[in-house]
């Protein structure tokens, strides 16, 4: 609940601003462009890999993302995770979004996404054979709010197109694979049964995502 309500603020305030910024500029709602942007927690933080495609059309922007090997341990685990001598390993977190322009440099997504989850003892090697038991398959559906900017946008120059993308995402599970949203097995570390539950996507495995993504924004041929 708390999170919601600073997106709902910073929402609030984004709105507030777009009057004076659309009295100086309108030409925005028309544009037509392509985004090609990284982001830059996955391999800072969890040395993995995420690109992202945007498709601004006039207000609207359509996007696609795709995760790729992000490995979490140690203090990124829950304690319980932790005390099973476990790691996680996400082959991939993959989705879209659509979403809407409130100004140039603010918009709203809703954005259904799929992640998979693999565990293995901490040590082993990440193959088929030491994974334990199966693949976690997590589906997600909640809102983003995303930045857009282009800080050298009137250059005349290859500068023009850097774009800075900052987000803040709350996307809460809606189906897992596991039965009942857990699943249990013999951990030969710890000797006893355990309890794996399904995970969230955020941070701490919460459903509340921050990133800031960077990369080039090419301008398509705007409406007449």
């Amino acid at each position: 609940m708390k999170t919601l309500k600073i997106l709902l603020f910073i929402l609030a305030l984004g709105c507030s601003l777009s009057q004076r910024v659309n009295a100086q500029s309108k030409d925005w709602k028309q544009d037509k462009k392509i985004a090609l942007v990284f982001g830059l927690t996955q391999p800072l933080v969890v040395s993995g890999f995420n690109v992202e495609v945007n498709y601004i059309h006039n207000r609207l922007i359509f996007d696609y993302s795709h995760g790729i090997s992000l490995d979490l341990s140690g203090s990124l685990l829950p304690d319980y995770l932790q005390s099973q001598g476990l790691v996680v390993h996400m082959p991939f977190s993959t989705g879209f979004g659509i979403g809407y322009r409130f100004t140039e440099w603010l918009n709203l997504r809703v954005e259904p996404k799929w992640h998979r989850f693999e565990f293995y003892y901490e040590g082993d090697v990440q193959t088929i054979e030491n994974r334990i038991g199966v693949d976690a398959n997590n589906y997600s559906v909640g809102p983003g709010l995303y930045g857009f900017f282009q800080p050298f946008k009137k250059k005349e120059n290859a500068l023009k197109g850097i774009t800075v993308a900052p987000s803040v995402r709350f996307w809460p599970t809606v189906a897992s694979s596991f039965d009942n949203n857990a699943y249990r097995y013999e951990n030969t570390r710890t000797g006893q049964t355990e309890e794996l539950k399904s995970l969230a996507s955020g941070i701490g495995f919460s459903p509340l995502i921050v990133n800031v993504s960077i990369g080039y924004t090419f301008d398509l041929k705007r409406n007449k």
